[in-house]
């Protein structure tokens, strides 16, 4: 009898090969986008400005990868950092169940270190009266500043497994300039993943209101920077070669995303 994960594997496989489908996917997307659907969950009481594919990839790859923090650029309402956070609370509870100790929240060696150029006081203090603000700190300043890459850099020497989320400014300069900073901080086998990638994906023209668009957005920037890696090279924070890959199974997997070709792996 086969297991549960072979049974996964083979339908995420399925899915990458049915065109028809990835594009009613596609559809789908286009079609939520002047509905504001993203922006209807919250998670914990906190608004969250994902689509729940979305959720569901981010809340398994945090507990599959287990990471002491998460970065994380661009805070709106805080709801993602409210997300981040609940599943490394949730890794903190296994640990001490599996240690046979007491959990105390307190003592948590994790973080979520959230960047955004603008914090708004009712997000700030909303985010801060939250149970899981222990395990979230914020900078407030431009994500490509210089003093503010250097805060995250010197934050982030103290721990060993890192995840990066991208999700401030959707320009190709703004996020090319966040992939140089921050994707070298990733650890081994985790994940820089860069969200609203599908701006490309949209016809021309339809993102109106916006400084991004069609050939100026996330996924142009993603498709730069890994021309710039592999032509190029670089070196990760822990001072070995820095490679990824997109990861299309997580993609596949969950069909509709914010974030296709987004999800790069540290290999």
């Amino acid at each position: 009898m086969r297991n549960h994960k072979d049974f996964v594997a083979d339908n995420v496989i399925s899915i990458g090969r049915d065109n028809d489908f990835i594009e009613l996917c596609n559809l789908w997307i286009r079609g939520c986008i002047p509905h504001n659907y993203a922006q209807n969950f919250t998670w914990l009481s906190i608004p969250v400005i994902q689509v729940p594919q979305d959720i569901y990839a981010v809340q398994e790859l945090i507990w599959r990868i287990k990471p002491d923090l998460v970065i994380e650029t661009g805070i709106a309402h805080g709801g993602s950092l409210v997300l981040s956070a609940s599943i490394l609370a949730l890794l903190d509870y296994a640990d001490a169940v599996n240690l046979g100790g007491v959990l105390n929240p307190k003592e948590s060696k994790r973080k979520v270190l959230g960047i955004d150029i603008d914090i708004r006081s009712h997000n700030r203090l909303a985010i801060e009266a939250h149970p899981l603000s222990h395990l979230i700190e914020m900078i407030e300043g431009s994500s490509v500043d210089e003093a503010v890459i250097n805060k995250v850099k010197t934050r982030s020497q103290d721990f060993k497994r890192v995840i990066v989320f991208l999700d401030s400014n959707h320009t190709h300069d703004h996020v090319l300039a966040e992939l140089e900073a921050y994707a070298p901080l990733v650890s081994p086998d985790s994940y820089c993943v860069v969200w609203d990638t599908g701006v490309e994906d949209l016809p021309e023209g339809f993102v109106t209101d916006r400084p991004w668009g069609k050939g100026n957005n996330p996924k142009t920037a993603v498709w730069e920077y890994l021309k710039r890696i592999q032509q190029e090279g670089r070196i990760a924070a822990d001072g070995n070669s820095l490679k990824f890959e997109i990861d299309k199974t997580i993609e596949h997997k969950i069909a509709i995303t914010a974030a296709p070709d987004g999800f790069l792996k540290r290999i």
